[in-house]
């Protein structure tokens, strides 16, 4: 059975967790982790997903504040243009922590997650390492425009033709050029694959 401390995506906040009060920054990048296109659509295995927060440790367990920036590659769902951008969410998390004492010392061992809920992520009793992946998996799946747009106002393609009607906003129909028209829609729908390649 895999350790979460050998995820990728598992921050060591053990310092953290043993002093109530105190803060642990992270600022780093991560592989998007296997099976992530399943979850979040346009996010590719293996690239670079930053995370920039901090770890502020309370009473009960640690919250998380981070940014969540990825690179996503998805296509406008109007006109079928390719889109590649970063996306970023502000994310808020809690990573709890219980305390259990041990019959032969006075010393307080932390033991994470027993008590979680939906929405906390657990810390791994093992050194109190956070794993992310669960994190980006649950919220940034969510921020995540499920129709993205090459632009607010995108008109979309000709429903007769397949003319980007973005790029040529003046294109019109009558009954003797909607062959011309579909065959015009063709050659550049053929451009743009062959230039994608």
């Amino acid at each position: 059975m895999a350790r979460p401390e050998d995820s990728a995506w598992a921050v060591s906040v053990a310092q953290v967790a043993s002093r109530p009060g105190q803060s642990s920054p992270v600022d780093a990048d991560f592989p998007a982790p296997s099976g992530i296109g399943d979850v979040i659509v346009g996010v590719t295995e293996g690239e670079p997903i930053h995370v920039n927060g901090a770890f502020d440790s309370i009473i009960d367990g640690l919250v998380f504040h981070a940014h969540i920036t990825a690179p996503v590659h998805a296509e406008c769902t109007r006109c079928l243009k390719p889109l590649q951008h970063d996306w970023g969410t502000d994310v808020t998390a809690f990573f709890p922590y219980s305390y259990k004492e041990d019959e032969t010392d006075d010393d307080t061992d932390i033991i994470a997650g027993e008590e979680e809920s939906e929405d906390t992520y657990p810390l791994s009793p093992d050194g109190c390492f956070a794993d992310l992946e669960a994190l980006l998996r649950d919220t940034f799946a969510e921020s995540l425009p499920l129709q993205p747009l090459c632009q607010p106002d995108c008109k979309g393609l000709c429903p007769q033709c397949g003319i980007n009607l973005n790029e040529h906003p003046e294109h019109k129909h009558d009954t003797t050029d909607i062959r011309f028209a579909a065959l015009a829609g063709l050659k550049e729908q053929l451009e743009r694959e062959t230039k994608d390649r």
